[in-house]
């Protein structure tokens, strides 16, 4: 990972935060992508620079502005001089049901899962063919067995799974796509998901009776980055194994 440069979107926190100390941890230069979480980013930043100096910077980008998606990747180039990896990790999540659909919450889930992915992976398209790059999306063990009452979320994470794999189609030989889905790793930050017995049902539903870390993520995005060479167009559940024992 060397000399290597990586995009994360949604980099500053979470999941995606781990994703970034993995890379970094590897000795990838990390371009931490945010949006509203300044103070988060900025700090990722210090912490990545302290231990190796010029290894990481920040980049403020609304990914729903299919404008800024260009300009994103070209401050990237011109800050570090290529881009070899991105990593689509932003995402919006919260619960829509088939009644509460309506315009605003489509532009945001499908924006932010299924929109900003394909503008982001065509705006990055030739500076990654021409490093032999890679993309690496992060999906959800629920494009495949859909979560009740999260009807549009569902629908954009299995746009994501198809995405991963027509773009490994439309971008070889050069470019490897391939695909991350977490089961239960960080609880999410809202009410709905604070009942204790809801997630203990969650995770007796894992093989491994237990949540994950979000390190977990960050090892197979490490793995399909740097260690896959022969895999394309696959997508690798990290659930625990709740993926088969619903």
């Amino acid at each position: 990972m060397q000399d290597k440069v990586v995009l994360v979107t949604g980099g500053a926190k979470r999941v995606g935060a781990a994703i970034c100390r993995g890379l970094h941890a590897a000795g990838a230069t990390v371009a931490v992508h945010y949006r509203n979480a300044e103070n988060d980013a900025l700090a990722l930043q210090n912490e990545l620079n302290n231990k190796r100096s010029n290894s990481a910077a920040v980049f403020q980008a609304d990914l729903l502005d299919l404008n800024a998606l260009p300009t994103l990747v070209q401050a990237i180039i011109a800050k570090f001089g290529r881009l070899d990896a991105l990593v689509n990790n932003a995402s919006s999540f919260y619960p829509t049901s088939l009644a509460e659909v309506n315009q605003e919450n489509w532009h945001d889930l499908m924006g932010s899962n299924l929109k900003a992915p394909l503008f982001l992976a065509q705006a990055a398209a030739d500076e990654l063919r021409h490093r032999h790059g890679c993309i690496v999306n992060i999906a959800d063990i629920h494009a495949e067995r859909p979560l009740h009452g999260y009807l549009l979320y569902n629908i954009a994470k299995a746009g994501l799974v198809a995405l991963t794999r027509g773009l490994a189609v439309e971008m070889s030989p050069q470019v490897r796509v391939n695909a991350v889905a977490p089961g239960p790793i960080l609880w999410p930050e809202n009410e709905a998901w604070a009942d204790e017995e809801q997630r203990r049902k969650i995770i007796a539903h894992t093989l491994l009776k237990r949540a994950g870390e979000p390190d977990d993520i960050a090892k197979t995005v490490v793995f399909l980055i740097q260690d896959a060479p022969y895999i394309t167009g696959q997508v690798i559940s990290v659930d625990g194994g709740r993926s088969i024992n619903f």
